[in-house]
């Protein structure tokens, strides 16, 4: 059997997937650029900024959102220190005296019950927010989502984020990936298909958070589940792609396995366990018959697309060892397996592939003009293109072993 045949469904999935984001996006910013009107009203907001030893950024994070353009009366922020061992209670201490900053100390007990505690203190807000303290949000990030809220149906909105000051390759790398996931929420958002309430800075109606309850554990996934339970109550996950965020991301591929690692396996224990309900439910419309099936899809085809690749590349050395030693390739390791990847069949996987990536690239583009985001697109596609294919089928089959065999890992 030849492999490319197994390549085919999972690369043609991919490029119908990109191609109607593609269109959903280019439709709705088209009425975006029409219907776009700034939210005059100015409702009452708190900002929650859970931390678990975070004292070299939660400085940096805290004076971002002192420099937000909104009123001041109108806005709270709320520091809370999930048991912190390092200084990251002296420096939240440091704030006591701003009349606009609540400080909380609390002990340990996951991300989670920090979020549900600077609920819990924020009064009569009418929306709350979550901003990781690794994060820093642009001045007129808040403004920029507000008038998301002028839907009443919509329980919460998702920013623009990208890389705080990327620097090395890896870091460039990444800023592509969330430019690309820009382009991404901008068009599922339109039909309501957004699955994710991003750490930072995503903003929620409170009324919606008092009906449906506070954030779970959620395997190490809470602003997915959360994202999973509003959408099951029937409301809807908006989008502004003009509220600007930036964030720290791994700056080692250990560490972004491990990050990522956590992400998918958040995702396959919550889609397979809790909201399973959800997965080819045409009641949940693209979110149900489209993103969540094809989740699935993308970390399957990952990983087979990587042994499709590692099996014809020791192929391929095997018959390179065989003509160079005259020793026939019947007697080496490898089988005859027929997988002509310079023939006409192999051809068309390798033009699908370039498509897909051609659309991939054009997103990332548009992402980052509909966002004004600064950004070296060059090196960061280039980043993208070497680094990813090599590292993401690692966390791919990390996260596939850790599910299947019910490993749980830390955080960090």
């Amino acid at each position: 059997m030849s492999f490319e045949l197994l390549a085919y469904p999972f690369i043609f999935l991919g490029l119908y997937f990109e191609v109607f984001m593609l269109l959903t996006f280019l439709s709705s910013d088209a009425r975006n650029r029409r219907e776009r009107v700034l939210a005059t009203n100015t409702p009452t907001v708190a900002l929650i900024v859970p931390c678990w030893n975070e004292e070299k950024t939660i400085d940096g994070t805290v004076r971002s959102l002192l420099a937000l353009d909104y009123p001041k009366d109108k806005l709270r922020i709320l520091l809370v220190n999930d048991g912190s061992t390092d200084g990251t209670r002296a420096v939240m201490d440091s704030y006591l005296d701003n009349p606009q900053i609540r400080v909380i100390h609390k002990e340990n007990g996951g991300k989670h019950t920090a979020v549900n505690a600077g609920i819990e203190a924020s009064e009569n807000a009418e929306l709350v927010g979550c901003l990781d303290a690794d994060s820093f949000v642009a001045p007129d990030a808040l403004r920029e989502m507000i008038s998301s809220f002028e839907n009443p149906n919509v329980a919460a909105t998702t920013p623009a984020m990208s890389v705080h000051q990327p620097k090395n390759l890896l870091e460039l790398a990444q800023n592509a990936e969330y430019i690309f996931g820009i382009a991404l929420r901008h068009a599922l958002s339109a039909v309501n298909g957004i699955y994710v309430t991003p750490g930072p800075f995503s903003l929620y109606r409170r009324s919606v958070i008092n009906e449906v309850g506070g954030f779970r554990h959620a395997h190490q996934a809470e602003d997915m589940e959360m994202a999973l339970r509003m959408q099951r109550a029937g409301y809807e996950i908006e989008n502004a792609p003009r509220a600007r965020v930036y964030t720290t991301v791994p700056k080692t591929p250990l560490k972004l396995i491990k990050q990522r690692t956590r992400w998918t396996t958040g995702f396959l224990r919550n889609v397979m366990t809790d909201y399973r309900d959800l997965v080819g439910n045409p009641k949940y419309g693209v979110l149900g018959l489209m993103v969540l099936p094809l989740g699935f899809v993308a970390i399957i085809g990952g990983v087979s697309l990587f042994l499709i690749a590692v099996l014809e590349s020791t192929r391929q050395l095997a018959r390179f060892i065989s003509v160079s030693s005259g020793i026939p390739l019947s007697y080496t390791l490898m089988p005859r397996i027929s997988i002509e990847w310079l023939y006409a069949p192999v051809s068309f996987v390798l033009l699908l592939s370039v498509v897909v990536s051609i659309i991939a690239f054009a997103l990332i583009v548009i992402g980052r003009r509909v966002s004004n985001t600064p950004a070296h697109l060059t090196s960061s596609i280039i980043g993208y293109v070497l680094l990813y294919a090599l590292i993401s089928p690692f966390w791919l089959m990390r996260a596939l072993f850790d599910v299947t065999t019910g490993i749980r890992r830390a955080w960090r």
